[in-house]
This record gives C-alpha cells, sequence and structure tokens, in this order.
C-alpha cells in the first residue's frame, strides 16, 4: 500500500490527475530487477533511467558501490507523467445565508380536519432569509435539549391593517375587507365550494399560543407589495365563535394554516406544562446565539368543546326554562345522522347565573335544559339585569366558552 500525506489546495480535475498518477506509478512499478553494473556505467546513480530493450525502461531507486556497481530499479512508463484530458467542473459558490433569528408563532387550535392531534399545537415559523430547514428543539429547562421536529417551509404569516369587528359566525360575512400584511408569501382567491370544503382557512390572533379565532375567506385581492385584502369570509371556524372578541385590532396577527403550518410532539403528560423550546436554523444546531427561544404551556385546545347554540329562555308559571343546542368538535360535518356525534365521554354542561358581575348559582346538567325556579331566583337575590350563561363540560377539558343570554326582570 502506498500513502502520502501533505497539505495541498487543488481544484477536483487536479486532485484527480495526481491521484491516476499515484496509482498507474503503483501499478507499473510492481516489476522491478536487480543488476550489477560494469565500471564503464559506474556514474549511473539513483533517479537516473536505463533502458533494458524489450524489457522497457526502468528507473534507479537504490545503487551500492561494493566493488561492482549493484543497482536496484522498477520499472517505469513515460506515458504514466502525461496529464489526463479531464475537464474541470465549473464550481457554482452558494449563497451566503446570514445567521438570522426567526420569527415563530406558536397556534394551540381546535380540529380542523380531525385528523390532527388534538393535544398537540401547531408552529407558524418566518424569516428572512429563510434559513433552509428549521429546527424545533424541547426541554424541560433551559438545557439538555432534544430535536422535536424540523420544519421544511415557510409559513405565511403576518399582521393586520385593519380592524375586524365580531360577526355572526358561520354565515357569509361581507363586510369591509381585511387588509394584512405579510411577511412573506402569497394569498389566491377560492371558490365558495372551495372555501366551504375547508380551503383558505386562516387564524388571528393576539399572538398567544391559545386565543386563535379561526375565519376563512373567499377573495383575496393585492393592493401593494405583500398587502392583500380579504373579503367574503366566514368567521368563527371549527369552534372559535366561542372566543371572538368584539373586535380584532389593526395589528393582530394572522397566519395562512396550511402544510407549511405542522403540529409539534406534545405528550399528554406534558399538556399544560411549560417547557423550554429553542427554534432556528437546523443547519447551525441549538446552541447557536440566533436561536429563538420561548416558554410555553398548552392548554390541548383540540380537546375543547364548542360553545352551545341556539340558547332560548321563557317563563312559565314564575319559572325560568333555559333550552340549547350541543354542538360537536369530532365529525360534525354530515347530514346523514338526526344528531351529531357526543364527542365526550359523557354529555354534561355547566349553567351559572350572573348578576352584578358575581356568579350567583351554578349548577351542572346532563341535559340541554335546565329550570330556574322562582324560589331559587329570590334565594339567590336575582332583580334587575341578570344573565345565564352554558357550557358543554368535558372530561378531559373541562368547560368550553359560555353561551349567554341576558335577561331583565
Amino acid at each position: 500500500m502506498s500513502q502520502s500525506d501533505l497539505p495541498l489546495v487543488l481544484t477536483r480535475a487536479e486532485g484527480r490527475a495526481v491521484t491516476e498518477r499515484w496509482l498507474a506509478e503503483s501499478r507499473v512499478a510492481r516489476d522491478g530487477v536487480r543488476l550489477a553494473l560494469p565500471p564503464s556505467r559506474a556514474g549511473l546513480g539513483a533517479g537516473d533511467v536505463i533502458d533494458l530493450g524489450a524489457a522497457g525502461l526502468y528507473r534507479i531507486d537504490r545503487a551500492e558501490t561494493w566493488g561492482a556497481r549493484l543497482v536496484e530499479a522498477v520499472r517505469v512508463e513515460p506515458e504514466v507523467y502525461v496529464p489526463s484530458d479531464a475537464a474541470e467542473e465549473r464550481a457554482v459558490p452558494r449563497a451566503f445565508v446570514p445567521p438570522v433569528p426567526v420569527f415563530p408563532v406558536f397556534l394551540d387550535l381546535p380540529l380542523l380536519t380531525g385528523a390532527e392531534d388534538p393535544l398537540a399545537p401547531h408552529l407558524a415559523v418566518a424569516a428572512v432569509p429563510w434559513p433552509g430547514s428549521v429546527g424545533v428543539w424541547e426541554s424541560e429547562i433551559d438545557a439538555g435539549y432534544r430535536l422535536n421536529r424540523l420544519i421544511a417551509a415557510p409559513a405565511t404569516l403576518g399582521v393586520t391593517e385593519t380592524p375586524l369587528a365580531r360577526v355572526r359566525p358561520g354565515v357569509w360575512d361581507r363586510g369591509p375587507a381585511l387588509r394584512v400584511r405579510l411577511v412573506r408569501g402569497a394569498l389566491a382567491s377560492a371558490d365558495p365550494v372551495q372555501v366551504l370544503a375547508g380551503a383558505n382557512a386562516m387564524a388571528i390572533g393576539d399572538g398567544s399560543s391559545d386565543l386563535w379565532e379561526v375565519f376563512q375567506f373567499a377573495e383575496a385581492v393585492p393592493v401593494a407589495a405583500g398587502v392583500w385584502d380579504l373579503s367574503v369570509r366566514l368567521r368563527g371556524q371549527a369552534g372559535t365563535d366561542g372566543v371572538m372578541p368584539e373586535v380584532w385590532p389593526a395589528g393582530a396577527t394572522v397566519v395562512l394554516l396550511d402544510r407549511a403550518v405542522p403540529q409539534i410532539a406534545v405528550a399528554a403528560a406534558n399538556r399544560g406544562l411549560a417547557r423550554h423550546y429553542r427554534i432556528g436554523a437546523a443547519a447551525r444546531g441549538v446552541d447557536d446565539p440566533a436561536t429563538v427561544l420561548r416558554v410555553e404551556a398548552f392548554a390541548g385546545i383540540g380537546l375543547r368543546p364548542y360553545a352551545p347554540a341556539h340558547l332560548r329562555h321563557e317563563r312559565v308559571g314564575g319559572e325560568d326554562r333555559f333550552r340549547w343546542i350541543r354542538r360537536t368538535r369530532v365529525d360534525g360535518d354530515s347530514w346523514a345522522g338526526e344528531e351529531v356525534p357526543l364527542g365526550e365521554a359523557a354529555e354534561a354542561y355547566r349553567v351559572r347565573v350572573i348578576a352584578s358581575g358575581q356568579i350567583r348559582r351554578e349548577a351542572t346538567v346532563g341535559t340541554p335544559e335546565w329550570a330556574y325556579p322562582a324560589a331559587a331566583r329570590a334565594a339567590d337575590g336575582i332583580a334587575g339585569a341578570w344573565r345565564v350563561e352554558v357550557a358543554q363540560v368535558s372530561d378531559r377539558f373541562g368547560p368550553g366558552p359560555f353561551r349567554g343570554i341576558d335577561l331583565d326582570d
């Protein structure tokens, strides 16, 4: 075996030529001779080449003078030292990507398709320039991180430039366009049928992980670079009508809910527990100073029941009676059944009576109705304006958003 070790700076073609010469030279040098030269040839020494006729050319590598001149030579071929016709490959330099921090947004969302993990939050990441692949590392403390997942594509996210007022959910909102400015990416209009099938879903929130409304839009009109007007919307989708505020102000965060916003892994035992997350360029590792630290705890909004619908009140003989319609977070889109699936281990509702900003009575019932006798109302000191709120209760999540009705005696 022949081995050489020396520092060299070569192109790929030059390095290949040197390697090929070494290999060819080693193959030819396997033929060797040992000769005794006459005194007339005493001037030959190491490095000289002698011609042995049909046997070929031999290079003297060792010479000794001991009476006669003894030499050892190996066969050589001049063609070995002729450079090959290797073409030099063109070097294409890669653009330098500076180690800039990424912008991560956690979204603890309800089930959108039903195929998601109800405990796991989604994660949207944007960066300019995009580092190629973003790593998400997690740990119980700010040390000993483990890789949770890799995110390959940037999310389409931005902020609103106009307010978005509360409207009736589940029907087409044809009010003023919502103007959004995106960090990067583009939006597109969709046919209303496509929207009803789930297209163009977007989350709007205050940036915290658990307060998001999901809405959809049919029309997206570009008005400037990175600025879009969104109109013909469906509000409060996936049960988020229960957390819809009176108005989302300008500056609210918006995230397009597509494949670039995946879920991260969260074990059931870690639900509700604060954990440390570092997010940054995967190629630079978790220790890179440009990684972003977030400490987050997730409630598992995918388990949250929807707020009841159509809360109604009537007074019969001094007794207040309340009825409502149950909704479901699981398989509720089919019209084949007579009733939507329960989606919880048992049917239960939390009812509370509020007056003067205080909860005067709270009850749990197993059917979508509740009676409030006049004697109980008097015992609770209810007079003037008061309010009744109802929420469905999950054995895993607790009460979902409350639906309320205002009354005045």
